[in-house]
């Protein structure tokens, strides 16, 4: 079958739009933000304003009835100039509202989508816990037992993005309830037993809101049940499948914003009588980052498309997370070297990146569990 990496002109209209946007509204703030860890809920209602937070979901639900591929496009973008709103926006879509627009009934999604594909609300997804990592159906530990027509859940939760924020409405809770058995449940914020800890000092992505969650007996109804009992696990490995290509987007967008700053940067830059960039040693280290980038690209894009085909991607979104994000982390460091004891410098971009590089190889899956999927795909 012949592959297409073509945008549609739509496609390209609204990535100019999400270019500017970044360029105009978010790149300005993201110094600011990352210097004191602020949640941009203004930004946030800005983006849900252009439709980003519904950029996938159906018209009937409030959204843009788009793709995967339009959504990497402003996921992408919106990383190119900071990593913790793009993280914001690919959680709050692929983990908060995406389970409950695929798995909920009619009642559910007309109770929680409307605020979610807007960006009035977002919502986090609980999964890892304290004890585990990888192994989510082993280390599961929280329960949810029947009481009458209520669950009642107990636990905890680590590195829940979007869990605390002042505009967080429910986190979907991956919940024990039997031996062999994991269920989803939607918990709102509100409900009593329901709580946060403060914000983790965190190497980076500092304006975006990760924390822990803890559920001390916890009460809700049943129909808060998202699809059906037991279904949860397999829930969450369909959910992961995308947010791997989700992922790579915003691995792409950090490596395009070390190309474009080390691009500007080498060029204005003296040294010696003559812009660093006339040098084999920078430029060199440049177009590597550009071959990155476009090869990171290419990965990510074929896994959205084959998606949004309908055709078989699981092996194409491991190979998109696993190279994007290793050359993520290389591409940052490469390009702090270009600038020197600037590229320390948070205020600047590829200092920033240096620090939100090494988290995109860990979440989402690391890049061990991608190599031991690719690997199994391969019969290995």
């Amino acid at each position: 079958m012949a592959l297409s990496f073509a945008f549609t002109e739509e496609q390209d209209q609204f990535r100019a739009l999400v270019t500017r946007f970044a360029d105009e509204v978010v790149a300005p703030a993201a110094d600011d933000l990352n210097a004191t860890g602020t949640f941009p809920v203004d930004i946030v209602h800005q983006m849900g304003e252009m439709g980003l937070f519904g950029i996938p979901f159906a018209e009937a639900d409030g959204g843009m009835g788009a793709d995967l591929t339009t959504l990497c496009i402003a996921i992408e973008e919106i990383g190119r100039v900071d990593q913790s709103l793009g993280i914001t926006l690919e959680a709050a879509v692929g983990l908060g509202a995406t389970p409950i627009a695929t798995y909920g009934t009619d009642e559910q999604k007309a109770r929680w989508l409307p605020d979610l594909v807007t960006g009035r609300r977002v919502a986090g997804f609980g999964l890892t816990e304290p004890g585990g990592g990888s192994d989510v159906f082993g280390a599961t530990r929280t329960t949810a037992t029947v009481d009458g027509d209520h669950w009642v859940i107990n636990g905890s939760k680590v590195f829940i993005t979007n869990a605390g924020t002042d505009i967080t409405s429910v986190v979907t809770v991956m919940c024990r309830t039997g031996e062999d058995e994991m269920t989803s449940i939607v918990v709102p914020v509100d409900t009593p037993g329901f709580s946060v800890a403060p914000k983790y000092r965190k190497v980076g992505w500092h304006s975006s809101d990760t924390r822990e969650v803890i559920l001390d007996d916890v009460r809700v109804p049943l129909d808060h049940t998202l699809g059906e009992r037991g279904q949860g696990f397999r829930q969450f490995l369909a959910t992961l499948d995308d947010g791997r290509i989700a992922i790579s987007a915003l691995a792409v967008g950090l490596i395009q914003g070390c190309v474009d700053e080390c691009v500007r940067y080498a060029t204005e830059r003296e040294a010696f009588g003559k812009p660093i960039g006339a040098n084999q040693g920078v430029s060199f280290k440049v177009a590597d980052l550009e071959v990155a980038a476009h090869t990171a690209r290419l990965a990510t894009y074929e896994a959205a498309w084959r998606r949004d085909q309908g055709l078989d991607y699981k092996r194409q979104a491991c190979i998109a997370k696993l190279y994007s994000t290793e050359q993520a982390v290389t591409a940052a460091r490469e390009a702090s070297q270009v600038f020197g004891g600037y590229g320390f410098m948070t205020e600047y971009r590829v200092g920033r990146f240096y620090q939100d590089a090494k988290i995109l190889e860990v979440g989402e899956g690391t890049s061990e569990v991608q190599r031991m999927l690719i690997a199994r795909d391969l019969g290995l």
